[in-house]
């Protein structure tokens, strides 16, 4: 019977608490495989999780395990009898089936693992049987520092198996596992590659976006949502909300410095996030924002910026290149859709020179003069649900 075998990453480490992370991964796997087959069965074992599924579905149910974090690597495999003959005549058919789709390797080796301390043949042994196996029946070549190709055997209480494929996982941690956080979302490169990393962390997300209509249009917005459906699969669904922010700035256009507008933008922003988190049980913010990147974003505008918020304000790319970030967003999908033109709100009425060094006393003197609760409480409360599910894999 052919199987999946997930591997957990990091969850090892997690003690007492090992069993609520792995419960999480359970979960996201069935949302994971939801539709692939009504015939999916899910198995837990030690430090690993089997997937059985009819085998015309499996390559589909692999592409979708590799985006469920938590997970470290994935192998597709055949289920054998504990019989070292079975594991043996096994490992040479799917070995010869895998060959027969790929240039043949010039070396390989086995790695055996024997969980079941009642199997009579000790994990030395196992590799070397199953890897005479090979050489006698294939011709290949065994080399145990750097092979080509690697065969597994693992022998344990309750199956034992031979797979000849390892792909990497996600990684990270289950999502759910370490609470939910309010993302900045715009139409650009950088956000929706924070968003992905936070997930990674075991974060659902909810998305946030500053919509100042009529000066950003709906294709703007379209891209937003484009974007946050993106994010959708790995937590099931999300809610992107839409909030109204023409008015917050016509009001700062027309009572505060030009050179302090992107900084009194993000300062609302952050003011209106917080309000809006604590609604819906977030514990921190979390934005796209990148040290020295843009003119906004110099160590003084920062913490200047995060001073609005009344939670922490995380940012997974403070420190990743251009290059970094993009190379990620080609990864997860969002690449495509986030250079498709865009207006971004805060390039509205902005100068040719704007702040880079905004001094906190200075930036709450001027706010002084803005109806500040005002303007919040319009926004937040005039916010639109954009619900997205998490079919879009």
């Amino acid at each position: 019977m052919q199987i999946i075998v997930l591997r957990h990453g990091e969850l090892f480490l997690k003690g007492r608490n090992r069993g609520r992370f792995e419960r999480l991964l359970q979960d996201n796997v069935r949302r994971a495989l939801r539709t692939v087959s009504d015939e999916v069965t899910l198995e837990r074992g030690q430090g690993r999780l089997f997937v059985t599924c009819p085998p015309q579905h499996v390559a589909r149910g692999v592409e979708r395990l590799r985006r469920v974090f938590g997970i470290s690597s994935i192998s597709t495999a055949m289920q054998v009898p504990p019989q070292i003959e079975a594991i043996c005549s096994t490992a040479v058919a799917l070995l010869r089936e895998h060959l027969s789709h790929r240039q043949p390797p010039t070396s390989f080796r086995v790695t055996a693992r024997r969980s079941d301390k009642q199997f009579p043949v000790p994990s030395p042994d196992i590799g070397r049987e199953v890897g005479s196996a090979i050489v006698e029946h294939l011709g290949l070549k065994v080399e145990l520092q750097s092979p080509e190709l690697v065969v597994g055997v693992e022998v344990g209480p309750r199956r034992s198996f031979v797979f000849v494929d390892r792909v990497p996982g996600a990684g990270g941690l289950p999502v759910g596992a370490t609470g939910a956080v309010a993302l900045l979302l715009s139409g650009g490169i950088d956000s929706p590659v924070a968003g992905h990393l936070m997930q990674k962390r075991g974060c659902v997300i909810h998305p946030i976006y500053f919509h100042s209509f009529p000066y950003t249009g709906e294709h703007t917005r379209d891209k937003v949502v484009q974007l946050a459906h993106r994010l959708a699969p790995v937590q099931g669904s999300i809610a992107l909300q839409v909030v109204p922010f023409t008015e917050i700035q016509l009001a700062i256009r027309e009572h505060c410095p030009a050179d302090l507008a992107v900084v009194l933008y993000r300062r609302m922003m952050m003011r209106i996030a917080s309000r809006m988190a604590r609604a819906r049980g977030c514990l921190a913010l979390a934005t796209g924002e990148n040290l020295g990147q843009v003119a906004s974003q110099t160590l003084e505008n920062l913490v200047c910026i995060e001073t609005a918020a009344d939670m922490p304000v995380l940012r997974p790319l403070l420190t990743h290149d251009k290059a970094e970030t993009i190379q990620l967003a080609r990864q997860i999908g969002t690449y495509e859709v986030s250079i498709q033109p865009y207006d971004d709100c805060c390039s509205l009425f902005v100068p040719k020179h704007p702040q880079t060094r905004a001094r906190l006393q200075t930036v709450q003197r001027i706010e002084q003069s803005l109806p500040m609760e005002e303007l919040v409480a319009a926004a937040a409360d005039g916010s639109e649900e954009v619900a997205l599910d998490g079919e879009a894999w």
